[in-house]
């Protein structure tokens, strides 16, 4: 419980200090049944990594932040705002090994922060201290905004962009770091100086588990001058020490696997980091200039709440065994066993091997459903979804591994050539992806193929880049 003073009275906070609360028994399997009561019963969820989820304890705490603004404004403003912020900055602070809340801003999601690093590029660029084809490095399955955001800022001002090309299926850490530093040293060739390496720590489709501390260090010893780590995914699955990955700045959304409300997203910034008061909020308020985590506090008056319940979120997870960590530890786990089963249904195997996968793995469809291009992959996820209730993104792989003459096949000699990606959060159980199972099943027995899907006149899908 907080309070905050307003004149001669003082208005309640009791949000702020929930991690700080008594211990409480382990949450039971029917207590997670009701924190996620509001999930829509008839569809089987294996998709937590594209929206996240939010206990009904954190939502109940974000409406208690949101009904004190409603009830006083002025007071909320000038009294509750910015030291409610300030415990979501620490709690992010000790739960990604910052060196403190300082080093910590809270936007809205990972591709804020990587504009806010890229328009830093793009002034660099602008204002002479970068030339005119120097270079950002970037990966291939790098997420499509933060892509655009390189060359919307970075590209558009100067900088050559060049692309790590990765291999998947992806058999081991060592493949990946062999593309990175191959592309590094293209990307250095003639001298060209790397003004920044963008890499992700879990990339998004496909969903691959990266190195990202190895290559940190790799771009350290070739002198890359900044690197930015897109972690979108990472917190809540993964284990995360910002200050031992070592990276200039690292973001990771908190609303997809920690709990918190769309939409919040934390930016670290090294607090030794020297441009780190050059860095602004791509909204400038009346706050520009106090340095980037009270600019990110306050862009106008907006509903500041998914950001201030961070701390509930924190006290949610610690009912569990293990916290935060044995939550991962499981969905890690769990994710690998159903992954698994999926594959030995279908006569496929795993698009990565377990140790370069987070709470996400990608699983090889059937070859006879002939998926061969992203409008393929689109169309038949809505097919599972309207038809079978089963909500699954897909990927299209149309790449082969660099060296292998054939894409991988399946049990019956098909090229794959399409993977689901299934997330496993605490609300997961294993029916849900029995239900994917058979549907992919049924698929085939039927004879199905995408081709039966398209349009006369190819549509372009648009909506497969909105989100990760």
């Amino acid at each position: 419980m907080a309070t905050a003073p307003h004149g001669g009275q003082e208005v309640t906070v009791d949000n702020g200090d929930a991690a700080a609360k008594r211990p409480r028994a382990l949450i039971t399997e029917a207590e997670i049944r009701a924190e996620f009561a509001h999930h829509d019963g008839a569809v089987a969820r294996v998709n937590n990594g594209t929206f996240g989820c939010c206990p009904a304890t954190v939502l109940a705490a974000r409406a208690r932040w949101q009904r004190l603004f409603l009830a006083q404004p002025d007071a909320f403003y000038f009294h509750a705002l910015q030291p409610g912020l300030a415990r979501s900055r620490a709690a992010v602070a000790a739960a990604a090994g910052a060196g403190g809340a300082p080093e910590v801003s809270l936007v809205d999601n990972a591709t804020t922060a990587a504009a806010i690093v890229m328009q830093h590029v793009a002034w660099s660029f602008a204002e002479g201290a970068f030339a005119h084809g120097d270079a950002v490095l970037m990966l291939h399955y790098t997420y499509s905004s933060v892509k655009k955001s390189i060359h919307a800022y970075a590209a558009r001002a100067g900088a050559a962009v060049v692309e790590v090309p990765l291999p998947f299926p992806v058999a081991s850490p060592a493949a990946v770091v062999a593309e990175f530093r191959a592309a590094l040293a293209r990307a250095k060739a003639g001298g060209r100086a790397v003004r920044l390496a963008v890499i992700d720590h879990i990339t998004s489709m496909p969903s691959v588990l990266i190195p990202v501390k190895e290559l940190v260090a790799i771009c350290r010893d070739q002198g890359v001058d900044k690197v930015f780590v897109d972690a979108a995914h990472a917190i809540g699955q993964v284990p995360v020490d910002v200050r031992d990955i070592g990276a200039d700045f690292y973001t990771s959304n908190l609303h997809k696997w920690f709990f918190c409300p769309s939409a919040v997203a934390f930016l670290h910034i090294r607090k030794d980091e020297p441009i780190a008061g050059q860095l602004h909020h791509p909204v400038v308020s009346s706050e520009y200039g106090n340095g980037l985590p009270m600019e990110s506090a306050w862009i106008g008056v907006r509903d500041y709440s998914a950001q201030l319940v961070v701390p509930d979120a924190v006290d949610f997870m610690s009912r569990f065994e293990g916290g935060i960590e044995g939550i991962s530890r499981r969905n890690h786990d769990k994710v690998i066993e159903m992954g698994t089963m999926l594959a030995e249904a279908w006569g496929t195997f795993l698009g990565s091997p377990p140790e370069m996968c987070g709470s996400m793995v990608m699983v090889g469809l059937p070859g006879c459903l002939g998926i061969d291009s992203d409008d393929d992959a689109m169309r038949l996820r809505g097919m599972l979804r309207n038809d079978f209730k089963v909500e699954v993104p897909i990927f299209n792989n149309s790449r082969s591994v660099e060296g292998q003459e054939e894409m991988a096949k399946d049990a019956n000699g098909d090229q794959v050539t399409g993977y689901v990606r299934i997330s496993h959060q605490v609300y997961n159980v294993r029916e849900e992806y029995e239900v994917l199972r058979d549907a992919v099943n049924k698929l085939v027995l039927d004879g199905f193929s995408c081709s039966k899907l398209r349009p006369s006149a190819k549509v372009a899908c648009s909506a497969l880049v909105g989100y990760r």
